[in-house]
């Protein structure tokens, strides 16, 4: 009898267990929906953990959806360079959860380019920036500047390495499109479309492919509305070079321009923070906005500009 009572009890623990893992496995696949569906955050200025509307910076980068945005053409670049300034000055701000988050989306991003072999440049300066701000976080091991086990962190670094060295073998495949090429066009088109790119290094880069684009990408008029676009004229005055015939050198002004002030930013698609319930989303994302005319009181968001949203 005792025999039975013991395995009788034994079961009715086990079903009573066995019905709390159920229960807690639903609840984590509603969150999980709930996590996903919600596109959206409220952010207010000032918000403490005792008012309503406090949100950290991790907490908007795990719900902002940033793992889909990277793969739109139109925010890609937003989402890199905010992942960037994280990396200079934010990476001890973020949550453990928060920082997972972030090396899960890099990697993303990372595998992307492997992919596309495209924007090589841009997250090789990211992996570089990310690597340089961890090695000196490291070093500081003991002094609650890291979430989580150094072991992990030391890890991740080497993961950096490894993407770092996958992006330096990328062999670019040259299409097998026989058409028309972009040195077919006539030498007015070919400017036009090179006035496009806003990276004098790009510039740089097409004029090694043929020596035809190495006279056009030395154009004066070229550098000189590079320099226009991105600097002030009085930013542009401070900086004058004059070439040996003694006319102004635009080209040398814009690599030192760059290295004396920020350059202009544009993203095809941005954050929006609405003026009127400070609620933040993407572009096109419907939110509870109770405002008459919701579209007027967005206001498009730089990555900086995210940024400085949660320095309380």
């Amino acid at each position: 009898d005792d025999h039975n009572k013991e395995n009788l009890f034994n079961s009715l623990n086990y079903d009573v267990a066995a019905k709390k893992r159920r229960k807690d496995l639903l609840n984590n696949k509603a969150k999980i929906q709930y996590f996903h569906q919600e596109k959206w955050i409220y952010v207010h200025k000032g918000s403490t953990k005792e008012r309503h509307g406090y949100c950290t910076l991790g907490e908007a980068f795990n719900r902002l959806d940033f793992s889909s945005a990277i793969l739109d053409s139109r925010r890609f670049n937003y989402v890199v360079r905010l992942l960037e300034l994280i990396a200079k000055s934010q990476l001890t701000s973020l949550s453990g959860i928060a920082q997972k988050n972030y090396m899960n989306i890099l990697e993303k991003v990372v595998q992307k380019v492997l992919e596309d072999q495209q924007n090589i440049r841009l997250i090789r300066e990211l992996l570089q920036t990310l690597y340089t701000s961890l090695c000196t976080l490291v070093q500081r091991v003991g002094k609650s500047v890291l979430v989580g086990n150094i072991n992990m962190w030391v890890h991740r670094m080497e993961s950096i390495l490894h993407w770092q060295q996958q992006l330096n073998n990328i062999q670019i495949t040259r299409p097998a499109f026989k058409g028309t090429t972009f040195t077919d066009l006539p030498l007015c088109l070919q400017l036009n479309i090179m006035q496009r790119l806003s990276d004098g290094r790009d510039l740089v880069s097409l004029g090694q492919v043929a020596p035809d684009l190495q006279v056009l990408s030395e154009d004066r008029l070229l550098w000189k509305k590079l320099c226009q676009y991105h600097f002030t004229d009085r930013q542009i005055r401070k900086r004058l070079i004059l070439s040996d015939k003694g006319q102004l050198d635009w080209k040398k002004m814009y690599f030192k321009l760059i290295r004396c002030y920020p350059r202009k930013e544009q993203y095809g698609d941005t954050l929006q923070l609405c003026r009127h319930c400070h609620i933040l989303s993407w572009k096109g994302t419907d939110h509870p906005c109770t405002a008459n005319n919701p579209e007027t009181c967005s206001t498009s968001l730089s990555p900086q500009d995210f940024i400085n949203l949660f320095r309380f």
